[in-house]
């Protein structure tokens, strides 16, 4: 979550000025206070924290405020009382041993605006629960982790290298592309089917989802999730994201419309399948768990979150090649040493230690989702601390992939972060970028499996570069939910 640039700071005022005078018309109530709560910085009234928030992005300022009060603190964001945890220790203490209490997704305005708790990835309660069990089990059976799937990671790699081989080594910009073909694998798994890149229904569904990431980390779209009654008539990204949100689930539902025409139970192909047969199976009574609404926000998030993740932490492991070009050279021979000629499977990962280590940096240092909010679902002693149910949790990812107790050099990209002084792979428990507990994303495993052959066989295959006019590869991160590099363009220059 992003909060406002110069250019928002008018609509800021007009909110607060606006909410003082709502607040002004209530009866007086007081928020109720509890002893013990984490510290924190002293609020001001109805901005709460945000004069100390300012410009900067929310992650980079709550760091900052962790090395003055702690791994366990408290903020105002707006009227929002919230509890961060930063550092490894403290993450894990509470995502792993205390997963139970961690365990909702906090109320978020825009996404109860546009999912309203359907779905799975920002759902609650038990439709969270019977969500998860079905995601998981189709996920299984339609054969995810099995080499069914790893074929079609395969076949989409091959159709990417030779979309990008077509440039001829003259640069481009590798967006729209990346995260067609990524996203290509979860349609597979999703619809059954993958289509084509120059297929316009599918540029445009991929196009919203991109646009949508931005969206939600524009500064209208935070000030909607601090003061929704307030901004929710204004202009700006929230608005965007909404009518693209309508968008898409318009053509999602008319896709499954039409799987109803052709559903065979005894052949169920893709996660539409299946949901659409438990749906029948609940009848008379479809409308409890396995309805239109759930099946609509599921489709949405498998693609949003699974494909624009993925194709971000490949963009970002692309330009740290150009930008360190030794580190993409030893990435090269241990590719040509291991796999030489042949096509890139995830079993070579074991005998492939630097260029995991590598993998496992880019991961690391991209940091695409610095923060990941969650909820408490009862009350709490934490860290000697007392939390209340129903708390506003902001775990902070970023401060444990930059834990400077396991990460001796965070600021750099620097492989040897994951090998030993032999060269051999080191497991880092610090290492999270797909969270963890009870929350933990449920495509990490395919992410793995996709982000190791579609980066080995791109590096097998072509050396990338910058531009010729381009002196300086500028590593700073983009904006977005899922934070991506700045736009750039690349040269791919094949090595055969």
């Amino acid at each position: 979550m992003y909060f406002p640039d110069p250019g928002a700071v008018s609509a800021l005022l007009a909110c607060v000025l606006g909410l003082v005078v709502v607040l002004r018309t209530m009866n007086g109530r007081k928020s109720e206070k509890h002893s013990n709560f984490p510290p924190g910085p002293r609020p001001l009234p109805v901005i709460g924290n945000l004069h100390l928030i300012g410009f900067k992005t929310l992650d980079l300022t709550l760091l900052e405020l962790s090395k003055e009060y702690g791994s366990v603190f408290s903020v105002h964001i707006g009227p929002l009382k919230a509890v961060v945890l930063a550092g490894y220790e403290t993450v894990k203490d509470a995502l792993v041993n205390h997963a139970k209490e961690f365990s909702e997704r906090a109320h978020v305005p825009i996404f109860q605006e546009t999912s309203k708790g359907n779905g799975l990835v920002l759902s609650h309660g038990e439709n969270w629960k019977v969500m998860r069990r079905f995601t998981q089990a189709t996920l299984r059976d339609l054969g995810m982790g099995k080499r069914t799937i790893e074929d079609k990671i395969t076949e989409e790699c091959e159709l990417l290298l030779k979309n990008i081989e077509s440039y001829q080594g003259t640069p481009f910009n590798n967006t729209m592309i990346m995260n067609a073909a990524v996203a290509n694998i979860i349609v597979s798994i999703v619809l059954g089917h993958r289509y084509d890149y120059e297929d316009k229904t599918y540029l445009r569904l991929i196009s919203l989802i991109t646009e949508n990431f931005r969206a939600l980390a524009s500064p209208m779209t935070s000030l909607f999730n601090i003061y929704p009654t307030m901004v929710r008539f204004l202009p700006g990204g929230h608005k965007v994201y909404m009518k693209n949100i309508r968008e898409i689930e318009t053509s999602i539902r008319t896709t499954f419309v039409q799987y109803l025409k052709d559903l065979n139970r005894n052949d169920q192909r893709s996660l539409i399948d299946a949901f659409l047969v438990r749906q029948q199976e609940e009848k008379p009574d479809p409308h409890i768990y396995f309805h239109n609404e759930n099946l609509t926000s599921l489709v949405n998030e498998l693609l949003a979150a699974g494909a624009e993740s993925t194709s971000i932490t490949l963009r970002w492991g692309l330009l740290l090649m150009m930008k360190y070009p030794e580190i993409q050279e030893n990435v090269q021979k241990e590719i040509d040493r291991v796999i030489g000629s042949a096509k890139p499977q995830s079993e070579h990962r074991r005998q492939m230690p630097y260029t995991d280590a590598v993998i496992h940096e880019v991961q690391r240092f991209a940091n695409i989702i610095p923060s990941v909010p969650h909820e408490t679902t009862m009350d709490v002693h934490f860290k000697g601390y007392f939390i209340p149910k129903g708390t506003y949790v902001i775990v902070l990812l970023s401060s444990v992939l930059n834990d400077k107790a396991h990460f001796e050099r965070p600021e750099e990209f620097n492989p040897q972060h994951f090998l030993d002084s032999d060269g051999n792979r080191l497991k880092k428990e610090a290492f999270m970028p797909f969270s963890a507990g009870q929350r933990v994303c449920l495509g990490e495993n395919l992410a793995k499996m996709v982000i190791f052959i579609f980066f080995t066989s791109l590096l097998q295959k072509f050396t990338f570069s910058p531009p010729a006019n381009v002196t300086h590869v500028d590593i700073s991160p983009g904006i977005g939910f899922a934070v991506p590099p700045l736009p750039h363009r690349i040269c791919a220059v094949s090595r055969y």
